[in-house]
């Protein structure tokens, strides 16, 4: 099994950063498995395909346009992500998007998807995130963990 966790953002726009930060702390924070790969996408879109081939379950980090209260936590599987990202609640909506359509079209979408995420408060540009951005990181950061736990890809924590 070959797992992806995949954070998307820009640091030079507030809460648009979530998903690369996350990252950050991830590997700070853990040592994962030899199946678990992590990458900060950052913004790099159809770049990030030939990532996904072979992988049997991506788990994707961003800041979501949901319409919910600032920090509020997602976690979107399975049918809701097309769907989301189709009406574009994701600050990455077209990237992703377009990412996964290709991926889908060449036969590389893995198995499984899931995307946690908190709503942004501020996108504009600004190299730190919103007070309520920032405190929903640790609530994604924990909701990563139990879902690679539930996956049997439970990381360590960090000596």
């Amino acid at each position: 099994m070959s797992i992806l966790i995949l954070g998307l953002g820009n640091l030079v726009m507030t809460d648009d950063a979530l998903g690369s930060r996350t990252i950050v702390e991830l590997e700070k924070r853990y040592r994962f498995p030899a199946s678990v790969a992590l990458l900060d996408g950052g913004t790099l879109g159809l770049d990030l395909l030939p990532r996904l081939e072979g992988i049997d379950k991506l788990l994707v980090i961003d800041a979501l346009q949901m319409g919910a209260a600032a920090g509020s936590v997602f976690r979107l599987a399975g049918e809701e992500v097309p769907r989301a990202f189709a009406n574009k609640l994701s600050v990455h909506q077209m990237g992703l998007q377009d990412l996964l359509a290709v991926a889908e079209l060449q036969g590389h979408l893995p198995p499984q998807l899931v995307v946690w995420g908190a709503q942004s408060a501020s996108i504009e540009m600004g190299m730190e995130m919103t007070p309520k951005v920032a405190a929903a990181m640790e609530e994604v950061i924990a909701g990563v963990v139990r879902e690679l736990t539930d996956w049997g890809a439970a990381p360590r924590q960090a000596a």
